[in-house]
C-alpha cells in the first residue's frame, strides 16, 4: 500500500528523517517533520535532544524496521498519539488509547482558568475545594488539576468504562489517584454533592461538521466523545440544566467551565442564563481569538433553584 524506500549501504538517522518526512508530506499529513521526529524517537527510545545529537549515525536495523511499521500506521492516518501511546497535556505526559479522545491544547484553557480562579478564591475563602470533571475521557483535566491543586477533592465522571480505566491509569502514573474519585454515569446523574468548580469537555461537534473531519479523528477517535446531534450543543445544554436543577450541584460562588465550538457561544450563553438567571455568564476566547469556553459563576448566596 505504501512504498518502502530501498537503500544501499548504511542509512543515517538524518536521511531516515528526511525520507520519512517526504512520505508524510506526500500523504498530506500536517506537521510532517514534527510527526516524523516523534515516531523515530519512539522507535529508537530516544529523546528529541538525543536524536538531534546522533543524526549522523546509522540507524540500527531493528530500529529501522520498527520505525517503518510506525510510519506505515501514520500513513494510514492513525493518530501519532495512539501510535506512541502518549500525549503531553498541561506539562504532563498522559497515556493515550482509542478508549478516549486525544487531549487537545485548547482544553488547557479550562485547566488554567480553573486553577487561577480557585487560587484567588482561596485567599478569601480557604477550604478544600470540591471539583467535578464531567466527561473526563483520558483524565487529562482531573489529573492536571489534582497535580496543581493538592488540597482539592476531585470527582471525574464518564459514561465509558474503558475511558475511566485509562483516566485512572493516568492518575496513578502521576500519583494523584487517591484524590480522584472515578464515577461511571451520564452527565451528573450519579452525583448528589455540591461542587465549587465544575469543568466539562463534552461532545460538541454537529453532524454536518463531523462528517467532514479528517480521518485521523473520524476513523480513530471515539465518536461518542465528539459528535452530538444537529447543532452540537445538546450535551452542554443538558449539563447546564442538570447542574442547576434540584438539588443544585454548583454551589454558591461556584464556577462552571465548559469547552465548546467557536460558533456555539451565543446559544450556550442563552442556555446558561435560563439555568442560572442570577449568575455571571460569559464566553472566553482562545489564543486564536475564537470563543471556546463558557464561564458561569454563581452568586455568593443561594440565588439558584434548589
Amino acid at each position: 500500500m505504501f512504498a518502502c524506500l530501498r537503500y544501499h549501504g548504511p542509512v543515517t538517522l538524518a536521511q531516515t528523517l528526511h525520507d520519512a518526512e517526504s512520505r508524510l508530506r506526500a500523504a498530506e499529513i500536517e506537521h510532517a517533520r514534527l510527526e516524523t521526529e516523534v515516531l523515530l524517537c519512539h522507535a529508537l527510545g530516544l529523546t528529541r535532544e538525543a536524536l538531534f545529537a546522533r543524526l549522523r549515525e546509522p540507524i540500527p536495523a531493528q530500529a529501522r524496521s520498527d520505525f517503518e511499521k510506525l510510519l506505515r500506521r501514520r500513513l494510514a492516518h492513525e493518530p501519532t498519539a495512539y501510535i506512541v501511546g502518549r500525549r503531553e497535556f498541561y506539562g504532563l505526559a498522559l497515556a493515550c488509547t482509542p478508549a478516549a479522545l486525544i487531549p487537545r491544547p485548547e482544553t488547557e484553557l479550562l485547566v488554567e482558568y480553573g486553577i487561577d480562579w480557585l487560587r484567588q478564591r482561596e485567599r478569601q475563602q480557604p477550604a478544600r475545594p470540591a471539583i467535578l470533571d464531567v466527561g473526563t475521557g483520558s483524565g487529562a483535566i482531573a489529573v492536571a488539576l489534582a497535580v496543581h491543586l493538592p488540597q482539592a477533592r476531585i470527582v471525574a465522571t464518564d459514561t465509558s468504562r474503558p475511558a475511566l480505566a485509562l483516566a485512572r491509569r493516568n492518575a496513578e502514573a502521576h500519583e494523584v489517584a487517591s484524590r480522584i474519585a472515578f464515577v461511571q454515569g451520564e452527565l451528573l446523574a450519579p452525583l448528589r454533592q455540591r461542587f465549587d468548580l465544575i469543568l466539562a469537555n463534552l461532545p460538541y461537534v454537529p453532524t454536518r461538521l463531523y462528517e467532514k473531519l479528517p480521518p485521523e479523528i473520524r476513523e480513530h477517535e471515539p465518536e461518542a466523545a465528539l459528535h452530538v446531534g444537529r447543532r452540537g450543543t445538546a450535551s452542554l445544554e443538558a449539563l447546564l440544566a442538570s447542574a442547576s436543577g434540584g438539588p443544585a450541584l454548583l454551589g454558591p460562588n461556584g464556577l462552571l467551565l465548559a469547552e465548546h465550538a467557536w460558533n456555539q457561544g451565543r446559544r450556550l450563553r442563552e442556555a446558561a442564563r435560563a439555568a442560572y438567571p442570577t449568575a455571571s455568564i460569559e464566553t472566553r476566547r482562545d489564543l486564536a481569538g475564537w470563543e471556546r469556553m463558557l464561564v458561569v459563576q454563581t452568586a455568593t448566596t443561594d440565588g439558584e433553584a434548589d
